[in-house]
């Protein structure tokens, strides 16, 4: 059976005003609530395929990101230009949350403000938007405004829904995907690094 987030469920039950709430909500804050959510998810990938590596359970979390993304997409772009606001404001959001996700796969502490600061700091990478004020409320909104900017959705949401929707959908998943690659570098480094400083202290013992 494949790994179920979910999290679809939950964008599924979006309303107008929780995507608003969602928008407002500082960058800082999402993280620390998705954290506990996040190493259930990691334990769940553990248990369900214990023989699989970290990179193997890596992707499955990026898939199933893409899955939601690609839903979102069809749905939203359904209604074109009118659908982007909401369709952007939630893949900004899915994309803190893969992040999330795969530092706590990787074994990143979290609770640390340093490796909370690196998370966003990757985050502003990725998605284009650059350097951000952690602590500052609509961070998502200006990630969403780049993803409109970069995806060329202006052109897109002008064009008829049977369209827009298809590849919407597309073109979310390809942002999932980027994001999940970048990250999985990122912390394959820090996983690396962690493994090499656990073995010199083995051997100074």
């Amino acid at each position: 059976m494949a790994f179920y987030d979910p999290i679809a469920d939950k964008v599924k039950q979006l309303t107008p005003a929780e995507l608003k709430k969602l928008a407002d909500t500082k960058l800082s804050d999402l993280v620390q609530q998705e954290v506990p959510r996040s190493r259930k998810r990691a334990l769940e990938l553990e248990q369900r395929y214990p023989s699989a590596g970290v990179r193997e359970r890596a992707q499955r979390l990026i898939d199933e990101k893409k899955h939601v993304a690609s839903m979102t997409g069809g749905v939203f772009g359904a209604f074109g230009l009118l659908g982007l606001p909401a369709d952007l404001t939630v893949m900004a959001w899915l994309q803190l949350v893969l992040l999330v996700d795969l530092a706590t796969l990787y074994k990143v502490n979290l609770k640390s403000e340093r490796a909370r600061n690196e998370l966003l700091d990757l985050y502003g990478y990725t998605t284009g938007v650059g350097p951000i004020q952690r602590s500052g409320p609509r961070v998502l909104g200006k990630v969403a405004e780049v993803l409109l900017t970069k995806g060329g959705l202006q052109t897109l949401g002008r064009a008829m829904p049977f369209v827009a929707a298809p590849v919407t959908a597309y073109l979310n998943n390809q942002h999932i995907q980027k994001v999940g690659d970048h990250a999985v570098r990122f912390y394959e480094g820090f996983d690396k690094a962690h493994a090499k400083t656990k073995a010199a202290s083995r051997k100074a013992g």
